[in-house]
């Protein structure tokens, strides 16, 4: 990218820092002329989108290297290694080409085969099944296979499967002797069955949004999302699939490229390249389209019923590019070819924007990130006018649509997210409690969302943003869905966060990340009027011991100072308009002024906002940074498993170093105290463990408000120190918590957060 934007002239640079949407197809025409008549970018092109017989082998098919570890891994499975074994299979299946033979068999049927014999070995009966199965339909006379899969269905009971199995590897066997050994295993079966009946699995119903929506538009914030009813609290308003999706580049080898959940044992390659990894047959059949395999080798269940246009096909033959190239470039290609699909014409990109309906961020861009967009443009569409057989026609139309596509990408796409733990939800209920250790403990407080795609929903790009939102998103698969985390009153504007939140960062920080990310200034009520979480968040405390007063540094006051909506009334800017958080009372760290019109305080960094007194910051926050030394070596104590003995001491000095430096419900001391927190779970201290947990919670409900889904994840983590104590007061933070996850995930909950289901039953012992 770099070397691309030196060959770019001033004059061409000039116009690319004062265009506007405008003028893209004429500046997108001009750069075009320039890049083709470059070596460069034909080298780039080259390397990109190479046939797969002329590369190095980024993302094609190699038999020899499959071979290679095919052969690793029987000599790994042989000498008890299984989890090297299982990598190799794993690699070899995703390298091995689907119509490569070797010793008179189909090369991925026997990997699938030995992969299978791997599961069954592993006690992993489920995985060892599926992986027969996708061998029997590619080679449905391989013996071997019919066999291993009786053996299977006869460990998980399916008596009738079993038998069915073992008769037709017994039919298919060649030998005299392995038709007879067959023959004994179907005796030993028919000895020991014992019929059962099979309950039928119940299907849970799917939640299907009954509140009608409509489009407005705000004075303010353009298009928004709004209902003409009242809306109940956790009512789900949204369910939507993405128009493109992506998976990001560092979520490859841990989640399923199609439907984004976390990959099993028994992943599933793409067919014709070595990139994607698949958690089923359905979802490489939806991302690549129909399996194109050799009549011969088909077995008569393999019918793969198509959902929706491949959005992996284009990208399907072995080529770089959507390897190499940034995540939102690929999913700005998957949105041009399915916007092609549905039109039914490939010469031209078609217009986007009449298609997609998305507001573009291209004018408010820096100069650097325009270049960006234009380089890129040109590239994807080279890479997919290869994908196309030349039929795409390279100009400076089809850029600058591109072009526009990627700067609606910037700001439009949504991050699908999932919800990470170290926890696992396979507990044993009868002996979980007797082995709790600080592995349970730490793992339910290890909650984090982790990015794992990025996407384009149409109709839930038109929510706008606020720092306080009234709505929560989150995924079931690749489904986006929304609800309302508050009562909401007809008419009143549906809006979620793009970003953090108040109670996450302070103002001046979201701010700047909303004008850098997204292109707006906030003007929700959570940026233009003055809260407290924003004013303690990152403040100290007044030097007066008697003083509950907050003290702001200087960006953070002046970040005040500029909240818009000031009365007319009030000449003196330092004097702002206050909103008061739920549950808290502003007027314990500001003094404020009220009366029939308005309510106002002064602004002044340094000075305490209740009783004035000043703050040296200088000497304050070299206290406050030589405290958090002592944190971080604890921190790493923890994550390097060392024994925190020697670092608890300095770290509990440092606690009371910052409580007496930093306001009391500073964001900073809650982060001590969680880190305290986990420090003595990890020594299998659980009091005070429990304390330092409940102090931090305390904080974090002044910032956050007592019934957000953060504070839920805190909960979570105070209920299990609580009942590895025996407390069982813990029922009712878990009761609390199930009502929290309730409002925010409906009855998705237990499925975002396993680890609830594990709660809930210990709850429910301990009331019986």
């Amino acid at each position: 990218m770099e070397k691309l934007k030196c060959v770019v002239p001033e004059r061409l640079k000039r116009r690319v820092e004062e265009s506007h949407i405008d003028d893209l197809p004429s500046l997108s025409s001009s750069l075009l002329q320039l890049f083709l008549s470059l070596p460069q970018i034909h080298q780039l092109i080259s390397e990109l989108a190479a046939e797969p017989s002329t590369q190095a082998g980024l993302c094609g098919k190699n038999e020899g290297a499959a071979l290679d570890l095919k052969q690793k891994g029987n000599q790994c499975y042989s000498s008890g290694d299984h989890s090297q074994a299982l990598r190799c299979y794993s690699q070899a299946l995703r390298l091995a080409p689907i119509d490569a033979h070797h010793t008179g068999k189909n090369l991925v049927a026997t990997l699938y085969l030995n992969r299978a014999s791997l599961f069954h070995k592993m006690g992993l009966p489920m995985e060892s099944l599926r992986d027969c199965s996708r061998a029997l339909e590619i080679s449905p006379c391989y013996p071997k296979v019919w066999y291993r899969r009786g053996k299977v269905n006869a460990t998980l009971g399916n008596y009738e499967d079993s038998v069915h199995d073992l008769s037709v590897a017994k039919d298919m066997e060649p030998s005299i002797g392995g038709k007879k050994q067959i023959e004994r295993e179907l005796d030993m079966l028919a000895r020991h069955h014992e019929k059962t009946t099979a309950k039928p699995a119940s299907q849970k119903s799917v939640e299907i949004p009954e509140i009608k929506l409509q489009c407005v538009k705000t004075p303010d914030k353009g298009r928004g999302m709004v209902s003409q009813f009242d809306i109940p609290q956790a009512s789900l308003i949204h369910a939507e699939e993405p128009y493109a999706v992506v998976i990001l580049k560092h979520c490859r080898e841990t989640h399923c490229h199609y439907c984004l959940n976390e990959l099993p044992a028994d992943t599933i390659p793409c067919i014709s390249c070595s990139l994607p990894l698949y958690c089923s047959q359905h979802c490489q059949v939806q991302a690549g389209g129909p399996i194109h395999i050799p009549d011969t080798m088909v077995g008569s269940n393999f019918k793969p019923t198509l959902e929706c246009i491949p959005e992996h096909k284009h990208e399907c033959q072995g080529v770089h590019w959507p390897a190499i190239l940034p995540s939102d470039v690929v999913l700005a290609g998957r949105v041009v070819v399915k916007t092609m699909e549905q039109k039914g014409q490939f010469t031209d990109v078609p217009n986007l924007s009449e298609t997609l309906g998305l507001c573009e961020s291209y004018s408010k861009m820096s100069p650097e990130s325009k270049l960006e967009l234009h380089i890129y443009s040109i590239v994807l569409l080279f890479c997919l006018h290869h994908s196309f057989s030349s039929e795409l026609s390279i100009n400076g139309d089809s850029a600058s649509q591109i072009v526009i596509l990627l700067s609606q990408i910037r700001v439009n796409s949504i991050a699908v997210v999932r919800m990470r733990s170290n926890t696992n939800d396979s507990y044993d209920q009868q002996d979980w409690f007797q082995n709790f250790s600080f592995g349970e403990a730490e793992a339910a407080s290890s909650v984090e969302q982790v990015r794992v795609g990025q996407a384009l929903y149409k109709a839930a790009s038109l929510f706008n943003h606020s720092c306080l939102p009234n709505i929560h998103a989150y995924f079931m698969s690749r489904t986006l869905l929304l609800r309302t985390t508050e009562f909401v009153s007809g008419g009143c504007a549906l809006e979620l966060s793009y970003g953090p939140q108040v109670g996450q960062w302070d103002c001046k920080d979201r701010l700047r990340f909303l004008e850098e990310e997204y292109f707006f200034r906030c003007w929700c009520c959570g940026c233009s009027e003055v809260n407290e979480s924003d004013l303690v968040i990152s403040g100290f405390c007044c030097v007066n011991p008697n003083c509950s007063g907050v003290v702001l540094d200087n960006l953070v006051a002046n970040c005040e100072k500029q909240k818009p909506n000031v009365p007319e009334t009030i000449s003196n800017k330092s004097h702002l308009q206050v909103h008061e958080l739920k549950d808290i009372d502003i007027k314990k760290v500001a003094q404020i002024s009220l009366d029939q019109t308005q309510s106002s305080f002064h602004v002044d960094s340094g000075y305490c906002l209740k009783c004035g007194s000043y703050c040296n910051f200088a000497s304050r926050s070299k206290e406050v940074k030589k405290a958090w030394t002592d944190f971080r070596r604890l921190q790493d104590s923890i994550a390097s498993k060392d024994t925190c003995s020697t670092n608890l001491p300095d770290a509990l000095r440092s606690l009371g170093l910052l409580r007496s430096i930093l306001h009391a419900y500073n964001k900073g001391i809650a982060e001590a105290e969680d880190i305290l927190a986990k420090a003595f779970c990890f020594i299998g201290d659980f009091e005070p463990a429990r304390d330092h947990c409940k102090a931090s919670i305390e904080i974090l409900e002044k910032l956050y408000g007592p019934n957000h889904i953060a504070i839920g994840y805190e909960l979570a983590k105070l209920a299990s120190i609580q009942l590895a104590l025996g407390d069982c007061t813990a029922v009712y933070k878990i009761n609390r918590l199930s009502a929290i996850f309730s409002t925010y995930y409906g009855p998705h909950a237990g499925i975002i957060f396993p680890y609830l289901l594990v709660l809930e039953r210990e709850r429910s012992r301990i009331i019986q």
